[in-house]
């Protein structure tokens, strides 16, 4: 999957090239303004899972006009010879975690609980975000995150108001139901490959005594089963695909990149607009109804601390005028933690040989012929949702299997025919923060996370990699299991897994939570139920950011359906329900 293509300069190649882009072309990829106005009723930071959704649903009213501002590129053409094909063909994910052009290439302060070691978290900065970037996983979490949401503060999240807008949001290959949507916006598939290793997963998961879910997105997670996925007719269906392209024929939304926003603007405690660099010049643009953040559970903290909002005292600290008091910016950082378990394959089936020079040009011409082939997935096609032991009230462990092997986020080309397993606790107790270095725009904040600061969060992982070798040890992987790889057979005793922990765990890219929403009445909320900015007039987050807790699972889905329903909550509409919709809970 890593170091996937790297395309020859041959005329057929180029030929190739120039069907893509007439087909991306086939859709409107911008617009080009005369004369742009200097307000607009709504202005969107961000054109991330959640901006897109918001640019595409406040612009459906007519009356309604929209800016939305990206700092990053468009996901689409630079200019007539050149496209951005790393973006859309799902196996080639890897390039765009380990290149910062699409990327803010985060990276956190040294760990001290995991031998200081300093994490790098890859975030999109381009059209979709990190929709644009992340392994295509659709995933929405448990129900009883959604519940627990509400009992945080958050009125009105409860997964009966959360699931009718993961339903209108998708458009699932195998059609609605009672947990499926038919006809939105996002093409989610189904996994389908018939790799044998992926089989021996689903098969060896079942023998280790899991069951077989049908839809880990429906009535019961708990299981191992099939992948749902952001691809569509082999192409990575980002939030820019799904949202933001389609409303181009739109005259009442305008959308810029390279847009740097620096400050939201204040007329007193309301918010009147942003400022923002653009070529080198400094430029402001007013709303005049409201300034929506949508920059990411990172970069809506920093602009609201970089405006004079959060704890007052580190602000004054750095010189920046305080509007607004609220010490919950930049705190409650959540994040999932995993691990890969790898094991040597010794039959020659794994992507090891997909890897090589010529058969990845190879991969690569099939792909841009027909979307066809392996390059038309990432490859990622079965997974799994387990508990760490029972009592828990919902699965707290998530597996993604991968028949090939990824070292250091795909920087290291693998060596060998290998499969390996992606494990890890979905509700770690550990929680972080962020903070500004200093009062400059352009420098990234401190990233604290503070992983595996409890010992709930340390036993989750080390259980991780036992859990994980039990299903590799089943009868159904007995004609493909080679040697142990990660942790390797000299890891054996507690003492020995829990420091493979510490040296080998990393960010599974879900940061979240440091804008909490909660209630005016709690001193660490940030924006409300209606997610207005607590304190503040005409200024709301709409990102994962606002997440009171992460949730149990993949982020970009979950983004995406909070981004649909704040889209009804800022346009007045009635929020939709579902009520009593069944899900699964286990007797012990």
């Amino acid at each position: 999957m890593s170091r996937l293509i790297k395309f020859t300069k041959a005329n057929v190649a180029s030929s190739l090239l120039r069907r893509f882009i007439q087909h991306q072309n086939a859709n409107v990829l911008s617009k080009s303004y005369s004369a742009k106005p200097s307000a607009f009723n709504y202005i969107i930071v961000g054109a991330g899972s959640a901006g897109c959704v918001l640019a595409n649903r406040l612009s459906e009213d007519p009356s309604d006009s929209v800016l939305l501002l990206e700092a990053g590129p468009k996901d689409m053409l630079l200019n007539s010879k050149r496209m951005m094909w790393k973006i859309h063909m799902p196996a080639a994910l890897i390039y765009n975690l380990c290149d910062d052009k699409y990327n803010w290439y985060y990276h956190t302060m040294a760990q001290k609980h995991m031998y200081n070691r300093v994490m790098y978290w890859p975030r999109g900065r381009v059209w979709g975000g990190s929709s644009s970037l992340n392994a295509m996983v659709y995933i929405r979490g448990h129900a009883e995150d959604y519940n627990r949401w509400e009992k945080q503060g958050a009125t009105g999240w409860n997964y009966e108001h959360c699931l009718p807008y993961f339903r209108k949001a998708q458009c699932h290959e195998l059609g609605a139901d009672q947990y499926r949507g038919g006809s939105g916006p996002l093409h989610v598939t189904r996994g389908k490959t018939n790799h044998p290793l992926h089989v021996a997963f689903l098969e060896a998961g079942q023998q280790a005594g899991y069951p077989f879910t049908d839809d880990m997105n429906g009535f019961q997670q708990e299981g191992v089963g099939w992948m749902d996925m952001t691809i569509h007719k082999g192409q990575r269906w980002s939030a820019a695909s799904a949202y933001l392209r389609p409303s181009f024929t739109r005259s009442n939304l305008t959308a810029e990149v390279k847009t740097f926003v620096t400050k939201i603007l204040f007329d007193g405690t309301k918010a009147i607009g942003v400022e923002y660099v653009q070529g080198g010049q400094t430029k402001k643009v007013y709303a005049n109804k409201e300034v929506i953040l949508s920059g990411g559970s990172i970069n809506s903290p920093q602009l609201l601390l970089l405006s004079g909002v959060g704890n007052a005292d580190d602000l004054k600290a750095l010189g920046i005028p305080v509007v607004c008091h609220l010490p919950g910016v930049g705190q409650n950082l959540q994040d999932h933690l995993e691990l890969y378990v790898q094991q040597e394959c010794i039959k020659p089936i794994t992507l090891y040989k997909s890897q090589k020079p010529f058969k990845m040009i190879q991969i690569g011409l099939e792909w841009l012929w027909k979307f066809t082939g392996e390059g038309a997935t990432a490859h990622l096609e079965t997974g799994g949702f387990i508990r760490s032991h029972p009592g828990v009230s919902h699965p707290d462990i998530q597996f993604h299997f991968l028949p090939s092997l990824v070292i250091d986020h795909g920087r290291v080309t693998p060596y060998t025919e290998a499969y390996q397993v992606h494990v890890g606790p979905m509700r770690p107790t550990s929680v972080g923060w962020l903070k500004l270095k200093n009062a400059n725009p352009k420098e990234h904040p401190i990233i604290e996370p503070n992983y595996l600061s409890t010992e709930t969060d340390v036993w989750e992982l080390c259980q991780s990699v036992k859990l994980s070798r039990e299903i590799f040890a089943q009868k159904a992987f007995d004609k493909f299991r080679g040697p142990e790889i990660a942790p390797g057979s000299h890891v054996q005793t507690d003492k020995e897994i829990d420091a493979f922990v510490r040296e080998k765990a990393d960010s599974a890219y879900h940061p979240s939570c440091t804008c909490k929403m909660g209630q005016p009445s709690d001193p660490m909320a940030v924006v409300d139920p209606e997610t207005r900015v607590i304190g503040l007039e005409n200024l709301r987050v709409v990102d994962s950011s606002i997440m009171p807790s992460i949730v149990s699972g993949n982020l970009n889905s979950p983004t995406i359906m909070l981004a649909e329903k704040a889209a009804d909550i800022i346009r007045g509409r009635p929020a939709l329900c579902d009520k009593d919709v069944p899900f699964f809970k286990p007797r012990s």
